[in-house]
């Protein structure tokens, strides 16, 4: 096992130039579901580290609920292990599993909230709220509700509106909340991920504008629609619902009066773009196979040494 087991640990520093590459040269959708897909394995693999790091490190510290036979020298001999580490890792991994609750529980409760507030409205595709803040954010579930205040209704006009709901719709229609909750508890198990989940935030926006701009015919509108409603929007309620003046709003706009991204999926390997999917492939690859690595061999060796 050696020093690999830490290399998921470290392996998400890469996330920082990845994001900004994917952001810069990817498609939306593309950059969306890359970067959501890494954070979230990367994420995975750190917190299987982890665990490894605690259950060697700790198999022989009185008091622990692992069989005697873990602690034996012929398996301290053939698993490398460092008490100190295996102590450290324990807080390390609470601290993970309650930062994960949180986030999870905070987020289903701003949604049940939210169903709440919608409670006597007719069952429409969009619930209007009387309220005076102006907000507008694409609300999951069954088939997804598009909610916005009266508000933000009043400053916009005709062909604004339809640019805001068709981007709303764009949400709900990809699933953006999940990509973004995928992204965020990525964050929570591992901080050197927070670049990945401000780039997810930004790619889904990206990607529900230029969706949107498509439906409606008219960039320019889209553009001037998202900068609007920046001006006079409080956002959205958790960072996991998908909004219409979210993420950095200068860049969505310069973007929208800019050239239609390319739809290619997967561009060629000698170019910025193909190198930021190649350096994120193949960081996640490492880190998944140094942790698959890791596991299997302590799996082996913690079971030739358990009895039956």
């Amino acid at each position: 096992m050696g020093v690999f087991v830490f290399l998921p640990l470290v392996l998400p520093l890469t996330a920082w130039p990845i994001a900004r590459l994917a952001e810069q040269h990817l498609h939306p959708r593309t950059a969306t579901r890359l970067l959501a897909g890494v954070s979230a394995l990367m994420a995975l693999c750190s917190t299987v580290c982890l665990a490894l790091i605690m259950v060697v490190g700790t198999a022989q510290l009185p008091g622990n609920p692992l069989p005697d036979s873990w602690s034996d020298p012929e398996v301290r001999e053939a698993v490398p292990y460092d008490e100190v580490v295996g102590k450290a890792a324990i807080p390390a991994l609470i601290a993970v599993a309650v930062a994960a609750a949180r986030t999870v529980w905070r987020h289903h409760r701003l949604r049940r909230r939210a169903v709440r507030a919608l409670e006597g409205l007719p069952p429409s595709p969009v619930a209007v709220l009387p309220d005076e803040e102006p907000y507008a954010y694409a609300l999951p579930g069954g088939r997804g509700r598009i909610v916005v205040s009266t508000a933000m209704l009043a400053r916009l006009d005709s062909r604004e509106r339809r640019a805001l709901f068709a981007h709303e719709r764009a949400h709900l229609a990809a699933g953006h909340h999940r990509h973004l909750l995928a992204a965020q508890l990525s964050a929570r198990a591992n901080p050197f991920l927070r670049p990945l989940y401000t780039a997810v935030a930004y790619s889904a926006e990206r990607w529900a504008d230029e969706e949107a701009a498509e439906v409606i015919g008219n960039r320019r509108v889209m553009a001037r629609a998202v900068g609007k409603a920046a001006l006079i929007s409080r956002g959205t309620p958790s960072p996991t619902l998908a909004g219409f003046a979210a993420g950095p709003v200068p860049r969505r706009v310069a973007a929208l009066l800019g050239p239609v991204p390319s739809a290619r999926a997967w561009p060629p390997a000698f170019t910025v773009a193909g190198a930021a999917i190649w350096t994120a492939a193949a960081g996640a690859t490492a880190s998944a196979l140094s942790s698959a690595n890791s596991a299997v061999a302590l799996f082996l060796v913690l079971k030739a040494a358990t009895p039956l």
